[in-house]
């Protein structure tokens, strides 16, 4: 039994493994401002996680085995929780993404085209931090996430107070009516209604993960390995939007329609005009086990189409 404290936990996925470690058996506790609570029998502290001093108050004398960050989204907010848990913890594990790849946003190391991303691509440890941007500007913050996720990686990696493991996850499905993004149901809703959908003529394969699967992912580095360092996080098998539209077409007895653009035009979610569809060879040496993307894809498409189909209550 460990003591893990997850910070955010309160909604989709970082809820479902709140209940999963409950059900291990570990002692769990919850921070966010108050907005849900979490199950029974899970502490709850009710902290702004960019207050510092009310972090601070809330966790008291307070130390646990294992944090994991689902809400990191900047190096500020990293810093903050650097220090309000240097002393507290032995190891730190943040949910992060795979857009730190997004070669439209960085100036990243090149990759031969067509082979999966390691994670030496993005290295934390020696990624330049700058404090002085405007991260606290909702506008600026949005238009530069994965650059906000990139550093933030790099605070807790370059801090040495704990271990420090970042799992980077793919695009995350599943879900039904919980699939927060809400990118699968923008496919679901134009295959369903006959609308054309805007894609990249030559659309490239991007990775996918299953929200349990993220979970999985999630207590194994939190529970099961020592690892350090960034871990990516996806299903086997790439996939290009015309597959994805081929899967949800399927399932919905429909056809999709495609509207096609030139590469640097805008377009639908996961039709990309450029290359960034992960590698989880480490995962794997490291000893977890993924699913194949088409293995559980149809389902997670039908389970979002009978959530439409649904009556509203």
């Amino acid at each position: 039994m460990k003591r893990i404290c997850v910070i955010g936990g309160s909604r989709y996925f970082g809820k479902v493994l709140v209940q999963r470690l409950q059900a291990a058996g570990h002692r769990v506790t919850v921070i966010n401002r108050g907005s849900a609570p979490p199950p029974a029998e899970v502490e709850h502290l009710v902290a702004d996680r960019d207050d510092e001093a009310a972090l601070t108050t809330a966790l008291g004398s307070r130390s646990f085995d294992v944090i994991v960050d689902q809400v990191c989204y900047t190096p500020v907010q990293a810093a903050i929780a650097a220090r309000a848990f240097s002393g507290r913890t032995r190891r730190y594990v943040m949910t992060s993404t795979i857009e730190v790849y997004d070669p439209a946003t960085a100036s990243l190391p090149a990759v031969p085209p067509g082979a999966p991303v390691p994670e030496e691509t993005v290295d934390p440890a020696t990624w330049l931090v700058r404090m002085d941007l405007p991260w606290h500007d909702a506008a600026y913050l949005q238009a530069h996430y994965a650059e906000g996720k990139r550093q933030a990686e790099a605070v807790f990696a370059q801090h040495h107070g704990f271990a420090f493991a970042s799992v980077r996850s793919a695009h995350v499905l599943g879900g039904g009516a919980a699939e927060f993004t809400g990118r699968l149901m923008h496919y679901i809703e134009r295959v369903t209604h006959d609308t054309q959908i805007t894609v990249h003529a030559e659309a490239l394969p991007t990775v996918f993960i299953h929200y349990e699967e993220l979970v999985k992912l999630l207590e194994w580095a939190a529970t099961l390995t020592d690892a350090t360092g960034p871990v990516n996080a996806c299903s086997d098998g790439p996939l290009d939007v015309y597959g994805l539209g081929t899967v949800i077409a399927a399932q919905a007895g429909r056809k999709a329609v495609y509207r096609s653009v030139a590469a640097g035009e805008p377009a639908s979610p996961f039709s990309f005009d450029r290359h960034y569809a992960m590698s989880n060879a480490r995962a794997k040496e490291l000893g977890f086990s993924f699913s194949r993307t088409t293995d559980w894809l149809p389902s997670a498409v039908a389970e979002a189409l009978a959530a439409t189909a649904a009556p509203s209550s």
